[in-house]
Parts: structure tokens; C-alpha cells; sequence
């Protein structure tokens, strides 16, 4: 027999999941998202990048192996720099397996701009820690590019929502698409991150994040930890946003570009 001292509470979360959506919310939600898209979208590039590979395991090694490859990056300051995940340019930074070793010679590397430039460009930091690349044009570009203001950042909470964009492959014309993504975990140590919902969307690892304020929350990665103890890849490695605030702390340091190949 139900426990009448629960019925009340029943009837009223009935009620609840039966009221209809009010449209009005879910077209304010859209028309916010839409305008963070629309403002932030030019600073969202592809990065085209040429690796040449060489795998060794048990003793024996094969390649150097000519790959391309294209990833999302999110230029952070007029003058072309622009942020991506480290491990979309340097697979092996995500794996330690005892015996197995991966050496990543990065032979290319251009920004591709909305109108179909291409900027011959040059990695010039990697934190490892974060999971960040930063690359910069090897010549200062003819106009200031379109950039995000990591200054104007923001932080979120459980549940909440954001606006991703992210820029889509040559099948679909390289075409900027919008992704909303909920914050299912906050993290606060060792340090401050935000862990997205596990439902897959267009978003990619090196894509920005934005509340509907429009202010930045931080960009995509992958983060890693050992596996000692652990044969679940699942456990040890996550998406995860990093916060804005890290990410500017880590542009600073970014040197100017030097021109030639890096390893």
C-alpha cells in the first residue's frame, strides 16, 4: 500500500512533468544562444596539421608515418594566437603504457580562416598539465583577427547550460555549428575544472564554451591520469573544460613565433 504521506508529493511531480514547455523560455534560450554564436563564431578556426609518426613496442618501431589531420582551435588575441587541445596534436601526451612509446614529429601547421586563408602558423607552448597547445602565425597578420576575450570570463555550476561552437570538417563545408552542453560535475581540486554531459554533440576538443550571457567559460580538452591499478581507459581519461582564467595565465607566456619545424 502507497504511504499516504507521500501521495501529495506524487501528485505535485505528476503535475510538474505533465506541464507543457512554456514556448516563450525555450525561444529566449535560442535567441540568446544564437547571438553567442553568431558574435563568437569567426573566433572559432581550423587547424590543418601534418604529423609524421613513429610507434615503438616490444623492442621494434615502425614509421616515421605521414598523417593530417584538422582540429578546432580559439584565437585568443588579435594577434593570431590561438589555443587547442595538446592531445589533438600530440595523441601519445594522453597515454603512459609501460613498453609503448610514440614520437610525434608536428611538420605543418596552418590556421585556416573563415574565408578560406591559409596562415602559415608555428606551435609555440604546450601544457601538458592543462592539456593546451598554443599556436601563432609565424607573421603578424595584415588586420587584427577576430578573438575571445578571456578577460571576460565566467564560471558555472552544476546542471547549467553553454553554448559551444565548434567548426565542422570539409564534408560539411567547414561550416561553424552550435552545441548546448550541460555541466554534470564541477571539480575544484587539484584545480578548478568543469566536466560536460556525456551526451554526444557536434562539439570537439579545442572548442570554446559560453554561458548565455556570453561571457567565456573555457575551452575543451582531454584530460588523463595514470593508469596504475586500473585497466579502464574509461576511468583514467575524460572530456573536460578548462577555465578561461587558466587558459589566459598560460597565453601570457606564449612566446613569439620562431619560425622552422618542432618536435
Amino acid at each position: 500500500m502507497m504511504n499516504c504521506n507521500r501521495l501529495p508529493a506524487l501528485l505535485t511531480l505528476a503535475a510538474l512533468l505533465a506541464a507543457p514547455v512554456h514556448p516563450g523560455r525555450a525561444d529566449e534560450f535560442t535567441q540568446k544562444g544564437r547571438a553567442v554564436f553568431e558574435k563568437n563564431l569567426a573566433t572559432v578556426v581550423t587547424v590543418q596539421i601534418v604529423l609524421k609518426i613513429t610507434v615503438s613496442a616490444s623492442g621494434r618501431s615502425s614509421g616515421p608515418n605521414e598523417t593530417r589531420a584538422e582540429v578546432t582551435g580559439s584565437v585568443v588575441d588579435p594577434s593570431g594566437l590561438t589555443v587547442l587541445a595538446l592531445s589533438s596534436l600530440d595523441p601519445s601526451s594522453l597515454y603512459d603504457v609501460p613498453g609503448y612509446s610514440m614520437e610525434i614529429e608536428l611538420s605543418d601547421v596552418k590556421i585556416l580562416l573563415r574565408d578560406g586563408t591559409e596562415v602559415p602558423a608555428e606551435v609555440v607552448l604546450r601544457d601538458k598539465d592543462l592539456d593546451l597547445a598554443f599556436v601563432r602565425p609565424k607573421s603578424k597578420p595584415a588586420t587584427p583577427m577576430p578573438a575571445i576575450d578571456l578577460a571576460q570570463s565566467a564560471s558555472a555550476q552544476v546542471l547549467d547550460q553553454v553554448i559551444t561552437i565548434n567548426r565542422m570538417g570539409r564534408a560539411a563545408g567547414r561550416t561553424h555549428a552550435a552545441s548546448v552542453e550541460r555541466i554534470s560535475a564541477v571539480v575544484q581540486k587539484p584545480r578548478l575544472f568543469y566536466i560536460p554531459d556525456s551526451t554526444m554533440t557536434a562539439t570537439r576538443q579545442g572548442s570554446p564554451a559560453f554561458t548565455l550571457e556570453g561571457k567565456v567559460l573555457g575551452v575543451f580538452v582531454m584530460r588523463a591520469v595514470s593508469g596504475q591499478g586500473s585497466g579502464s581507459v574509461r576511468d583514467n581519461v575524460t572530456s573536460i573544460i578548462v577555465p578561461a582564467e587558466d587558459i589566459l595565465k598560460a597565453a601570457k607566456q606564449a612566446p613569439e613565433a620562431k619560425g622552422g619545424e618542432e618536435k
